[in-house]
């Protein structure tokens, strides 16, 4: 398969892309926005968890972080500067719905405003209405294992379509649901931090039925463009020989990838993943009529991908750990029943988040889903990038030649799976700021745009500037 040596050249890369082709970059209002308990806001369950001793690096919390709420005419300007197509954001519920109770005309105003401010930039807002941050209220009556939440998104998204839906089209209803289920509620390394392996099954079920619901909810009142993003990784046996590893391999590829794949998109979930979570109750949960519910058609697959993963039924101490979602390393296994599987080593290159390098993983995985799934819809990566430790140089600037080179090397991998046949219509790097980085607090940084956690003073690295000058190209 084509093969990239790594690059800093940005300026050689030339191809031809789909006309239309987007190009953007991506946040999390957790992440970003700060004014924790401004503008109406009440407590996310990330404002619980991050309070919780040990529950995050240093103990730092999300109250704060880059100040985006007060600073998003100026990040939006950056964006502008960047050349961004478009802006992939989440809204928060939290914000939008404080307790989970009546609309917040406040916070609402604030994605209004912010909304605006793209479209008279020329960036295409791209709103996420899950990106972890559940009201703790709604986490206190269960959270994501009682079927009720599923419900109350669905008035969630209703309020934030009433506020913007006049202006945006593009409407992905969860990020990442493997995070905030089995990381959230099986690991206990992401909020709400719980360990029970049967709530997590009921959080992936639950969070699957309020994405249809969702979907349905807002295509009936002219939504256009629905879709959902999930962390997908390639799941590798460390020897293709060994039955063990074989079925370590399969095991992860259930509970990473099909879990959440295979409903979605075929309505059902696969006989393996039924069979690895009858004991954690996934059968009992199916209710008559939801599945067809969750197999709701979308216009699009947001794919989020940042890495591989060598699996094998053999753990050992050398083992790496390069599989934990951005968390630190679990206390209890977020493979619930596959509690055995260990992730070596294949000397890769690795990121500050000690995530391997291997730009045509994402090329594999592209191609692969439009092989596997029939009538599979448009993709869209729609999180790839790397944290590496920065260091600011004398002159001001951040020289990034790894994440530069991760970049640029990536989107190559993109260009080659459409040379394959893959339907990719939009690239988003994550991501735009440098920011909260849940678990590990704000110690990983993954922006093309550097931000002075004391200040707040934002600057564009070398990453964004070369990441720009390809967008400038390419056009």
């Amino acid at each position: 398969m084509p093969q990239h040596p790594s690059r800093t050249d940005d300026t050689s890369y030339a191809r031809t892309w789909p006309e239309g082709f987007l190009w953007g970059s991506a946040t999390a209002a957790a992440q970003v926005e700060g004014a924790g308990h401004s503008g109406g806001k009440e407590d996310s369950i990330w404002d619980a968890f991050a309070r919780l001793p040990g529950a995050t690096a240093d103990g730092e919390t999300p109250e704060d972080a880059v100040q985006h709420y007060q600073r998003m005419p100026e990040d939006v300007a950056i964006m502008r500067q960047l050349g961004l197509n478009s802006y992939r954001f989440s809204t928060s519920w939290s914000r939008v719905r404080p307790g989970d109770r009546a609309p917040n005309a406040v916070g609402l105003d604030f994605y209004s405003r912010l909304v605006d401010e793209l479209l008279d930039a020329g960036i295409l807002p791209w709103l996420t209405l899950y990106h972890w941050d559940l009201p703790q209220a709604l986490e206190e009556k269960g959270g994501w294992a009682n079927r009720d939440t599923a419900y109350r998104f669905v008035e969630y998204a209703d309020d934030v379509y009433s506020a913007l839906g006049d202006r945006v089209q593009h409407w992905t209803t969860f990020n990442e649901p493997f995070c905030s289920s089995l990381l959230g509620y099986a690991a206990g390394v992401h909020a709400p931090g719980r360990q029970e392996p049967c709530a997590a099954v009921a959080a992936i079920h639950h969070q699957h039925l309020a994405h249809g619901l969702a979907v349905d909810g807002l295509r009936s009142r002219g939504a256009r463009h629905l879709g959902i993003t999930l962390n997908l990784s390639n799941s590798i046996p460390r020897d293709a020989a060994d039955p063990i590893d074989l079925d370590a391999a399969r095991r992860f590829d259930s509970l990473q990838n099909r879990v959440f794949l295979d409903p979605i998109l075929r309505g059902a979930y696969p006989d393996d993943t039924l069979a690895d979570l009858e004991q954690f109750g996934l059968r009992e949960l199916i209710r008559p009529g939801d599945l067809d519910i969750i197999g709701t058609p979308i216009d699009f697959l947001g794919v989020n991908h940042y890495h591989d993963d060598l699996v094998s039924g053999h753990p050992t101490d050398e083992d790496g750990d390069s599989h934990a979602g951005g968390a630190p390393r679990p206390t209890s296994s977020p493979w619930i029943g596959s509690e055995d599987l260990a992730f070596p080593s294949r000397g890769l290159p690795r990121t500050a988040m000690n995530w391997e390098v291997n730009p045509d993983g994402l090329r594999t995985l592209l191609v692969r889903l439009g092989e596997e799934y029939e009538g599979l819809p448009p993709l869209y990566v729609t999180e790839n990038g790397a944290a590496y430790d920065d260091v600011v140089a004398p002159d001001g600037a951040v020289h990034d030649p790894e994440r530069t080179a991760f970049i640029l090397d990536h989107v190559a991998a993109v260009g080659d799976a459409i040379d394959q046949g893959a339907d990719v219509r939009g690239y988003f790097v994550w991501s735009l700021l440098d920011n909260f980085e849940w678990s590990w607090g704000y110690g990983k940084r993954f922006g093309v745009v550097r931000v002075d956690y004391g200040t707040c003073e934002r600057t564009v690295k070398d990453s964004g500037l070369a990441y720009a000058r390809m967008i400038a190209a390419t056009r």
